[in-house]
């Protein structure tokens, strides 16, 4: 996410007009709105379904399809926990029922106010060092709970 903003229409129209005419407009869109905003706004399933000519629900199933396009948007660090089966096997949920005690929320969820998001993923490629989270997009290997309280309180010392 480059920018992040306040969801405008008028500025998500333009960047779906720029980027319509492209073969297989749909994902880069997706991609500029998401870079733009933080999210993919439901406001605008309407707005790229007109410019496609794609059905609402189309573009809708492409939203829900890639788990990183976002409905709301993040919290100011997004921890993302791996649940890929090595990551199960080296002792993941311990990990993330601990980062959900700390924090107050489940995976998908944001915290109220509003800095941390953690989310599910399934692979992060780090399976040597599992279990594996990135966070604010750095990976790290080896995650106990321990390792994950140290990383939170890292990400709030340095907000």
């Amino acid at each position: 996410m480059s920018k992040e903003q306040r969801w405008d229409a008028d500025r998500a129209l333009s960047l779906i007009r720029e980027l319509a005419h492209l073969p297989g407009a749909l994902l880069p869109i997706l991609h500029a709105l998401q870079d733009e905003f933080g999210y993919v706004d439901k406001a605008a399933v309407p707005l790229i379904a007109d410019a496609l000519n794609l059905s609402h629900a189309e573009v809708h199933g492409v939203i829900s399809f890639y788990h990183d396009f976002r409905h709301t948007p993040a919290g100011k660090h997004v921890l993302k926990m791996c649940r890929a089966e090595a990551c199960q096997s080296m002792g993941c949920d311990k990990t993330i029922r601990h980062v959900e005690n700390r924090l107050g929320v489940r995976l998908g969820e944001t915290t109220g106010d509003g800095g941390f998001t953690v989310d599910a993923v399934y692979c992060l490629g780090n399976c040597a060092l599992s279990p594996a989270v990135m966070l604010d997009g750095k990976l790290y290997g080896r995650v106990s709970p321990e390792v994950a309280e140290f990383l939170i309180e890292s990400a709030q010392r340095h907000s």
